[in-house]
């Protein structure tokens, strides 16, 4: 019997326009599947990237990697859980703007039943993120400073709010004054505007000029340089996002000029590309939640169906997160 559901698909890249809500005939359940009915679905900025072309993927797509939901049915070689389980995903590829998905169980983590899904969508796939940057790329504890770009956006809230409370001094940077105000909210100890010329000097003299040591870069092209230029000598700088589009390229000389700099480009699949790291990460993700490192609050909620009302707020950078409000999240009705 064909299953069916409705989802977002896109067959062109381009604008918020090109997202369209349609029924779509799910993939046969194969023995190690299952049926997930997804309860929350998570907005990240990576979903704007591919939908706009700017990473491009192969067409026609859905789009969205992170849903948590309720297993509706389950393959024949299923073990790991049952029907009725509460389960997460970030990992299955594009294709989470659906009300229902066949995913394989190696991609699953079960949550417990009485979580809120609304609350751990909005947070999964950025505290996954967040969690791999201070815990493993770089192993972020007290007398270390990092510097956070887009430190009101999504992941940015959650590393300058995880990062103070390993003991940090969390710097941070933010396109206008008023998300700077938000980055102090979020954990910075200091905050400037990146669009404003010489803001790195701005930044070095509220520090007295110390300089950190970790840089966390999701913006891209148009700040890479300038984190080269900031970063203390020996410092790591860790891009892992392209917002203003990808980093330049540069010679490995650059790093040895700027200070003998290290430089990585990480991503949170890679983290959790494997049942057991994934399991486990999510369960020192919920452990952080439970003890305050990690908000659980939902910011803005958007129904599934009209989930260009998001890219189009994204794009306009009429989204911003702040520890008090959370991100924002889909609802499926």
């Amino acid at each position: 019997m064909t299953i069916t559901t409705k989802a977002i698909r896109i067959y062109e890249t381009g604008g918020p326009q090109v997202m369209r809500w349609e029924t779509v005939d799910l993939p046969p359940l194969g023995s190690g599947d299952v049926l997930v009915k997804h309860a929350a679905i998570g907005f990240n900025f990576i979903d704007v990237v591919q939908r706009s072309g700017v990473s491009p993927i192969p067409l026609p797509s859905g789009l969205g990697f992170e849903a948590v939901g309720v297993i509706e049915a389950m393959g024949a070689s299923v073990t790991d859980f049952a029907v009725g389980d509460t389960v997460a995903y970030i990992n299955a590829g594009p294709g989470a703007y659906a009300l229902k998905r066949v995913v394989p169980q190696e991609k699953l983590a079960k949550i417990p039943n009485e979580m809120d899904p609304h609350a751990l969508a909005a947070v999964l796939f950025k505290g996954l993120t967040a969690q791999y940057l201070l815990r493993k790329t770089v192993k972020v504890g007290a007398g270390d400073v990092i510097l956070v770009h887009a430190a009101a956006g999504g992941v940015g809230s959650l590393l300058c709010h995880w990062g103070r409370k390993l003991g940090a001094m969390v710097l941070g940077t933010a396109s206008t004054d008023e998300k700077c105000r938000l980055a102090e909210q979020n954990g910075c100890h200091h905050a400037v505007n990146y669009t404003v010329d010489g803001w790195p000097h701005h930044l070095l003299d509220l520090t007295g000029g110390k300089r950190p040591n970790v840089v966390y870069d999701s913006i891209g092209q148009a700040t890479f340089m300038h984190s080269l230029d900031i970063a203390d000598v020996f410092g790591t700088v860790i891009v892992f996002g392209m917002a203003s589009g990808p980093a330049p390229a540069i010679e490995p000389e650059l790093l040895n000029k700027k200070g003998c700099l290290f430089l990585t480009r990480p991503s949170v699949f890679a983290h959790n590309a494997t049942p057991e790291l994934f399991r486990k990460n999510v369960s020192d993700l919920l452990e952080a939640m439970n003890e305050g490192r990690i908000p659980a609050q939902i910011g803005k909620r958007y129904d599934l169906s009209r989930a260009h009302e998001a890219h189009e707020d994204a794009q306009a950078r009429r989204l911003k997160c702040r520890f008090q409000e959370g991100c924002s999240v889909f609802g499926t009705g």
